[in-house]
């Protein structure tokens, strides 16, 4: 090699190097998530991109805090940002995340199925604290769970009535998927019948008339004008068939309470979750359709009554 090709080569490496990006550390990861997200309008952009960033990573919060200045490899690094992106343009962080946790129990969700909310909660609450009748000395008790979805309510009372058997309808092949793989994540599968099909329906083929302890179902309560006020990441991500409830947001409310008495063992009850001052309503309808005596609203954590429980008359 010429004295002169040395320099050369050199120089040539040198400007190959700065072409390359630097080295990024988990720090520097976390701010460019952190700036991604509130570019794209996330409110709660510090802590999102932090768990987003500990789910790609598989870091706890405090293995991210003391790792912060430890440096990621490109590909590591892509996927972080793939991430990013997503939750930037509005997608749901539990769909991106894959879970959501309810009832102290965590479930699987995705797009085919509406994302847990904590009011929700109230209506597996509100089941526990009935005396739920029996259709038959030393027979459990029988529940069902109307439009299941990601069948968080049927397995969070699975696991609390260790006695009782559930049956959980939903219209949505892909919904029923998820809540099957939830019941067996949760060890309950063997007490829940899963079954397609609309509303109580399905509950025909088992012959279930008159043996129901309990109906129960959180059904679709948003109003048509009040869905085109929703956030975009509700409105665009989740499941329109679970959240659209018709013109005044109780057209499957109305359903439920003409249908569910038929199901019912006297004394059973029909427990359903309401939208903001639709539980008057709610009690309106009961009393107009019939059949049920004692009506009970429960108030949620903002003062808004939210579950709404109809207990059929006996016979």
């Amino acid at each position: 090699m010429s004295p002169l090709s040395q320099p050369l080569l050199d120089r040539s490496r040198a400007e190959e190097h700065a072409c390359e990006p630097a080295t990024q550390t988990i720090r520097d990861l976390l701010r460019e998530g952190m700036l991604l997200l509130s570019q794209g309008g996330i409110g709660n952009a510090g802590q999102e991109a932090r768990w987003l960033l500990e789910y790609a990573l598989g870091m706890s919060h405090l293995k991210l805090q003391l790792d912060a200045r430890r440096s990621v490899d490109r590909n590591t690094g892509d996927d972080a940002r793939s991430l990013f992106r997503r939750r930037a343009a509005h997608e749901p962080l539990q769909y991106i995340l894959g879970t959501q946790e309810f009832c102290g129990l965590e479930f699987e969700v995705g797009p085919a199925v509406l994302i847990p909310r904590p009011e929700t909660e109230l209506l597996v609450e509100e089941v526990l604290r009935l005396r739920v009748p029996s259709s038959a000395p030393d027979s459990p008790a029988i529940l069902a769970d109307i439009g299941t979805g990601s069948g968080c309510i049927a397995v969070a009372l699975a696991r609390a009535l260790p006695h009782a058997r559930i049956v959980a309808t939903d219209c949505a092949p892909a919904a029923l998927g998820i809540a099957r793989q939830n019941a067996a994540r949760h060890q309950v599968a063997d007490r829940i019948t899963f079954l397609e099909g609309d509303s109580l329906e399905p509950l025909r083929a088992l012959e279930l008339e008159g043996k129901l302890a309990a109906v129960v179902s959180n059904p679709p309560y948003i109003s048509d004008r009040e869905y085109s006020e929703l956030p975009v990441e509700v409105r665009t991500g989740e499941p329109r068939l679970a959240l659209a409830g018709g013109n005044d947001g109780l057209l499957m409310h109305g359903r439920l309470i003409r249908e569910a008495g038929a199901f019912l063992l006297p004394g059973g009850s029909l427990v359903l979750e309401v939208g903001w001052r639709q539980a008057a309503s709610v009690r309106h309808l009961a009393l107009h359709i019939g059949g049920y005596g004692r009506i009970r609203t429960t108030k949620d954590a903002g003062g808004i009554e939210r579950v709404v429980c109809l207990k059929r008359m006996g016979a």
